[in-house]
This record gives C-alpha cells, sequence and structure tokens, in this order.
C-alpha cells in the first residue's frame, strides 16, 4: 500500500513537472490527505478529457474522485494557497457525467475532479478509495439529501423506495445533481413546478478558497442563487437537498401533431395556464413539444410508439404546402395510480377536446412512471448498439419570449432548417414566474 502511494506521488510530481508547472502545486497534490481517489491513470485521463459534445479534448494532469466534500475542499484550497503564493498554481475544473458540449468540465492545465461514479465505482471494481455519501430521504419532511455527483437515475431509484420521487426532471435521467441544478434543469414539468433549480431547498458548496458553505432561502442566500444556474463560475455543489413528492405508478403518454403553428402554440400555452389548478385532474402533469422537418424525423418519433413498419408520410398531415414540409409535435402525459385508472380516460378526454390538432394524428401509450422518465436511455441504448451515440454532439438551448416564436418559426423553422436537419427542436413551454 505505501509502495503504491510513493508511486503515485511520483507519477503526479514527474507529471506535473514535465508540462512546465513549479514544484508548489507538484508537492502538495501527493499530501492533499484525501479519502478518495487521486490518480493520472490513463483511463481515468481519457474519460476526463472529453465531454458529450465531443468537439474538443484537453486531457487532465490528474484525475480526483471525491470521497466527501472534504476531499474537494482541500484540493480547492491547495490551488487557492498556490495562486496566492505566487507558485504558477493550476486549474481544477468539476466534471458531473459529462455532458458538457465544448469542454466546460475539461482542463488541460490542472486537475478534472470527477463527482461522478467516482469514489463509489472505485471501491466497487478495485476496492481503491472510499465512497460519497449515499442519499438520504426524509419520508416527513419530502426531500433527500443526495451528494452533487450523484445522477437521477439513481435519485430516482433511492426514493421510490419509499414512494417518493423528485417532481421536476430533465428528459434525460444519466445527468448529475450538481450538473443540472448549475445549468436549470428543464422538462416538461417545469410549467407546473419550475425547473429542477426551484425545486431545492438547501445546498452545502465548495467555494473558490475552499470553504465549505451551507446556503438556502434563509442562510447564505446570494451564494444559493448564484450557484443554482449559475453555470458552476461561484462553486462547486456537493450536497443538494431536493423537493419529492408522491411518486405516481404509471403515465398516459399522448402525442398529437399540428400543421399550424398558431394553433399548436396556442394550444401549449392554455395547457401550461392551467397549471394553478388545485385539482391535478384538470391538468396535465407534462407538457413538451418539437419540430419535425423530415421524413425521418416522424418515422423515427412514431417508432416510440409502434412499429414503423407503415411510415408516416409529413404530406399526409400538412394540409397547407405554402408552409414547407414542418410538422409540429405537441407531447403530454397524465401521471395516475391504478386504483384511479378508472376516471382516466373521462379526465383526459375532457383536456384533449380544448385542443386544436390534427384528429387523425393521435398517439396514446400507457406505460410505468420510470419507464416514461427513463425513455430517452432505452433510445440512447439502440443507438450506442448501431454506433451513432459516440459522435459530435453539438447543441444550443434558447430562451425564445412568446411575443417573438411566431417569427422565429417563419425565420428558423420553415427558413433556416428547411429539411437539413436530423437533430431534435425541442419546444418547451414555460411559465417565467415559475
Amino acid at each position: 500500500m505505501i509502495t503504491t502511494k510513493l508511486l503515485l506521488a511520483f507519477s503526479i510530481c514527474r507529471l506535473i513537472a514535465t508540462v512546465g508547472l513549479n514544484m508548489g502545486p507538484a508537492t502538495e497534490l501527493p499530501r492533499l490527505g484525501i479519502d478518495g481517489l487521486l490518480t493520472v491513470d490513463p483511463l481515468d485521463i481519457e474519460t476526463a478529457s472529453i465531454d458529450f459534445g465531443l468537439m474538443t479534448r484537453d486531457p487532465p494532469l490528474a484525475v480526483l474522485h471525491p470521497a466527501s466534500a472534504d476531499d474537494v475542499a482541500k484540493l480547492i484550497r491547495t490551488v487557492a494557497n498556490a495562486a496566492e503564493e505566487e507558485n504558477g498554481g493550476f486549474t481544477v475544473s468539476a466534471r458531473g457525467h459529462g455532458h458538457s458540449i465544448n469542454g466546460q468540465a475539461q482542463t488541460g492545465n490542472g486537475v478534472v475532479i470527477e463527482m461522478s461514479g467516482g469514489g463509489r465505482q472505485h471501491r466497487r471494481v478495485g476496492g481503491r478509495g472510499a465512497s460519497p455519501p449515499l442519499p438520504v430521504v426524509s419520508e416527513k419532511g419530502r426531500f433527500v439529501d443526495v451528494w452533487g455527483g450523484e445522477l437521477w437515475i439513481d435519485v430516482l431509484k433511492w426514493t421510490l423506495e419509499y414512494g417518493l420521487a423528485p417532481r421536476s426532471w430533465t428528459d434525460y435521467l444519466y445527468l448529475s445533481v450538481g450538473g443540472t441544478l448549475s445549468n436549470g434543469g428543464i422538462s416538461g414539468q417545469a410549467f407546473n413546478h419550475g425547473p429542477q433549480i426551484s425545486n431545492v431547498h438547501e445546498l452545502d458548496v465548495v467555494t473558490g478558497n475552499g470553504e465549505i458553505v451551507k446556503c438556502s432561502n434563509e442562510e447564505n442566500a446570494d451564494l444559493f442563487h448564484g450557484v443554482l444556474g449559475g453555470l458552476g463560475q461561484f462553486g462547486i455543489i456537493t450536497r443538494a437537498r431536493i423537493v419529492l413528492e408522491p411518486a405516481p405508478q404509471r403515465v398516459r403518454w399522448i402525442r398529437v401533431l399540428y400543421s399550424n403553428f398558431e394553433a399548436f402554440t396556442k394550444d401549449q400555452e392554455w395547457l401550461i395556464s392551467l397549471h394553478s389548478k388545485t385539482n391535478s385532474n384538470e391538468k396535465f402533469d407534462y407538457v413538451e413539444g418539437f419540430v419535425i422537418v423530415d421524413e425521418g424525423l416522424i418515422n423515427n418519433w412514431r417508432s416510440s410508439f409502434f412499429s414503423p413498419a407503415n411510415p408516416v408520410k409529413i404530406s399526409s398531415f400538412n394540409k397547407n404546402k405554402s408552409h414547407g414540409a414542418v410538422l409540429y409535435c405537441l407531447e403530454i402525459t397524465k401521471n395516475y395510480h391504478e386504483s384511479s385508472s378508472h376516471t382516466l380516460d373521462q379526465e383526459v378526454e375532457a383536456l384533449m377536446k380544448e385542443l386544436n390538432y390534427i384528429p387523425e394524428s393521435v398517439f396514446t401509450t400507457d406505460l410505468g412512471y420510470v419507464d416514461f422518465l427513463d425513455r430517452v436511455h432505452k433510445a440512447e441504448l439502440k443507438l450506442r448498439s448501431k454506433g451513432l451515440w459516440d459522435v459530435p454532439h453539438p447543441w444550443l438551448n434558447l430562451f425564445v419570449p412568446k411575443s417573438r416564436i411566431a417569427d422565429f418559426d417563419r425565420g428558423v423553422f420553415k427558413g433556416i432548417l428547411g429539411n437539413n436537419t436530423s437533430g431534435p427542436i425541442l419546444i418547451y413551454p414555460m411559465n417565467k414566474h415559475k
């Protein structure tokens, strides 16, 4: 064991010295006294050098798999002290599950902190290092305390053991808690509950000077609101207290098509205006939408429900040829329990009759709550099997005000895009006060 530590220390010192850093950081890194794992293993370095976008590559000098907030704080204090002493210093970047797209979680001049799958994974695989803390659920308080690197899929599985679940999600669950809270965390539930950053009671944050600070609306509020949606610029989230609600058992999942953009947006706006209804029977639980600009997308969309053996033609739905081959899909769901399924059809029908979609375009299915939330991962597995997942993933999110969305449709959906994209174009209607 001692030999292993000495070899690791020598490797890190030599690596940092090789790239031209002074011996201040090189001397301090091996002496951090961490419970997790500081490594220069080539596989760890390779993983930390890329992200989901696959458009940049920047290998770090070393990778830290922390076991606690203390491990993160010790590394940050080392960096801060080196900077104060003008020893040249080095950089640190926190990485969740690596779903940034432009290298935001990379650093070629320092250490990447691997918040997800670190200490726990290494202990499981190789017996090295301690584990980050497990989630702790309060059934009475309806919240869960989770490690910042915990994946949302694991948070879901953990809280379901208590019949509870977070109420606001992203469409893809293999993302870290700290990662999405640093960005916002938007999905089809945001119109009702707000984004994920609106569903947090408190945080533990490691600040830029290596201090561990608890913050909330009542305590260190400026830091709390700076970190939530702050893109990692105000600190590293090491613990989050997430709001929970009773978990439903099943989901009625409905998709309908529109050829008229005005009708599409009007219906979306009406649906999200129902968020204030106290009776859950009078509103949907999830409202989203997307744009379909070519035949391939509509059939990929339809295959989520049925076999694509009988492909759908855009022309069969698009009556207004002057608008080009563009369709708009409204995606809505209603959560329910088996015990209340006898009233579900009536509740859905009452809401659907207020919408102005193409009548023959209704596709619907019922599935388990977890199956719905984890639907994108199933699509990922299919793409991975065909070698189509590990490709560059450029991505762009925009907030467009209601007053300009029609212009955006004319200029982008029907103008710039035409039928020249095969990527998803999602439309999330949101109540800005949420």
